[in-house]
């Protein structure tokens, strides 16, 4: 396989790569608290490739070195249900999974048939405590800007909501849920946030901009396809050359 079959090959994975990226973007533009996902590129260099001659590698490839989250904050919308909370500033609120602590900015709340208050994925959402916060039916209630949940003008609880150091250890689990994978990276109680009750945080994918980046990464996709298809003629062509001469 000539080098620019394999460079034009090594481009198409990237742009799958980066086409998935993109597509579950837009899936999800009208998800509440969704953070979308990047990708960032970076170039390879085989072993194998080694010139012997010139010395280094005789090419260098394109890939998706990693993908990482925009934790930017998404558009504040007002939906004036009191069981929704969005939080204005960095910070997530903290929830117990199927399997420990997870960490979401999706405030469409419900009730449990149990009276906890829980996420839209039936997480109930965690106390600065650590408990669940469970709250009397048919009752109204009132989240105060720092989070703490008010029924019948008596606190049944406050929200945990905590910050990280650095958001690199926190991994995706589902669309809006993070897991943070670095037991050394400590959650902490967020100082800088707002809660805010009636309100939910949209998804910060910018429409328009991630539409135009899929098209523009399909163009690329056509391109690469284009030339994987002229260096095939290429070398059909070279090898019939080569026969006319012999013969």
């Amino acid at each position: 396989m000539d080098n620019l079959t394999i460079a034009a090959a090594s481009g198409l994975r990237s742009r799958m790569e980066s086409l998935d990226l993109l597509a579950n973007n837009l899936a999800n533009t009208a998800t509440t608290g969704f953070k979308r996902d990047l990708e960032f590129y970076g170039t390879y260099s085989s072993a194998d490739s080694d010139d012997p001659v010139n010395g280094g590698p005789s090419s260098t490839l394109p890939t998706i070195e990693k993908q990482w989250t925009d934790f930017s904050q998404g558009t504040i919308q007002v939906t004036g249900n009191p069981l929704d909370v969005a939080l204005q500033g960095s910070g997530f609120l903290a929830v117990s999974g199927p399997q420990g602590a997870l960490y979401t900015r999706a405030g469409n709340l419900k009730v449990l048939a149990s009276g906890a208050l829980a996420t839209s994925d039936s997480y109930p959402v965690r106390s600065t405590t650590g408990d669940a916060i469970r709250i009397a039916p048919n009752k109204p209630i009132a989240i105060l800007p720092d989070g703490t949940v008010e029924q019948s003008g008596q606190p049944v609880g406050q929200l945990s909501v905590v910050t990280f150091k650095s958001t690199d250890s926190l991994q995706k689990m589902g669309s809006t849920c993070f897991q943070n994978t670095d037991s050394k990276n400590v959650p902490t109680p967020a100082t800088d946030v707002n809660v805010q009750q009636g309100k939910i945080e949209g998804s910060n994918v910018p429409v328009a901009d991630a539409a135009m980046r899929l098209v523009g990464v399909m163009r690329q996709f056509e391109m690469l396809q284009k030339a994987i298809g002229l260096s095939s003629e290429m070398d059909t062509k070279s090898i019939q050359e080569v026969a006319r001469v012999g013969a």
